[in-house]
C-alpha cells in the first residue's frame, strides 16, 4: 500500500472539511456540496477520529475551527486549490507556459492590458490568458492561476499579495462645462453618473459621500450603469461626473 493511502484521510473528507471551514457551517457546506447535513457531519467526525483531534468547536450558530483545525485548513485549502488548478489546466489542454488571470472587465481594460505588452516583451515564452468576469469571487479564482480581487485580502483559501491601495475621486471630461465646486453639496447637485453597486463589489456615490459625512441619494432619472467600463465611456463623452 502506498504511503498516501496508508497515512492520508480520504480526499472526500478533506473536501468536506474545507467547505465546512470556509463556510463556518455544516448546513451551508452541505448545500454547497449537495450532501445532507448528516452526511457532512459523519465525514467530519470520521476525519476527526482519523486525526485523533477535534477540528471544530460547535457554536450556537455554525462552527468555528479549533487551533488544530485552523492549521489543517490552511494547508488543505492551499493544496486543494493547487490540485484544482492542475486538473483544470489538463482538462483545458493548456501547457505549462500558459497562465490564466481572472479579473473584472475594468481591471482588464484599464490596468492589466496596458502592462501586458511590456510583460510579453520580457517573457516571450509565456502566454497570458485573461478571463474577465465581474461576478468573480474567492472560489472562482481557483479555476485560474491568478485572480485580481477587490477587497482587504482576507481570503482563507488564497495566498494574497496587495497590488495597490484604492483612491476614488470624482472625474469628468474637459468638454463638460461645470461650475466651480467648493462644497460637497455643490458636487451632489451636478449630473453624477451612477454605478450600480448591487451588481458587484464597488464604491458608488452613496458610499463616497457617506465617507465625507453627507447623505446622498441618486435623483430620479439619473444616468446609471452596472459596468465600470460603460461609466468611464459616458464620462469621456461628457455626459456627467463619475467616480474613478
Amino acid at each position: 500500500m502506498s504511503r498516501f493511502a496508508r497515512h492520508l484521510p480520504p480526499l472526500e473528507t478533506l473536501v468536506t472539511f474545507e467547505a465546512v471551514g470556509r463556510n463556518a457551517s455544516f448546513t451551508r457546506a452541505a448545500t454547497e456540496l449537495c450532501l445532507t447535513q448528516s452526511a457532512v457531519s459523519k465525514q467530519i467526525r470520521s476525519l476527526e477520529l482519523s486525526l485523533k483531534t477535534e477540528l471544530f468547536e460547535r457554536q450556537a450558530r455554525g462552527v468555528k475551527l479549533t487551533a488544530s483545525g485552523a492549521a489543517l485548513f490552511a494547508q488543505v485549502s492551499t493544496q486543494l486549490e493547487a490540485l484544482l488548478r492542475s486538473v483544470t489546466r489538463l482538462r483545458a489542454g493548456r501547457d505549462a507556459n500558459t497562465i490564466t488571470v481572472q479579473c473584472t472587465h475594468a481591471v482588464a481594460q484599464f490596468w492589466l492590458f496596458p502592462r501586458l505588452l511590456a510583460f510579453n516583451k520580457q517573457h516571450p515564452g509565456i502566454t497570458v490568458s485573461i478571463h474577465a468576469n465581474n461576478d468573480m469571487d474567492e472560489s472562482s479564482v481557483a479555476e485560474h492561476d491568478f485572480g485580481i480581487l477587490y477587497g482587504p485580502g482576507h481570503w482563507s483559501s488564497l495566498a494574497a499579495t496587495p497590488l495597490f491601495a484604492e483612491i476614488v475621486y470624482p472625474i469628468a471630461s474637459r468638454r463638460l462645462e461645470l461650475p466651480v465646486v467648493s462644497e460637497l453639496g455643490q458636487l451632489a447637485a451636478l449630473p453624477l453618473i451612477q454605478l450600480d453597486a448591487s451588481a458587484w463589489n464597488c464604491i458608488d456615490w452613496r458610499d463616497w459621500f457617506r465617507h465625507f459625512g453627507l447623505d446622498y441619494s441618486a435623483p430620479p432619472g439619473a444616468l446609471g450603469f452596472n459596468q465600470l467600463t460603460l461609466m468611464f465611456s459616458a464620462v469621456q463623452q461628457g455626459l456627467g461626473v463619475g467616480l474613478g
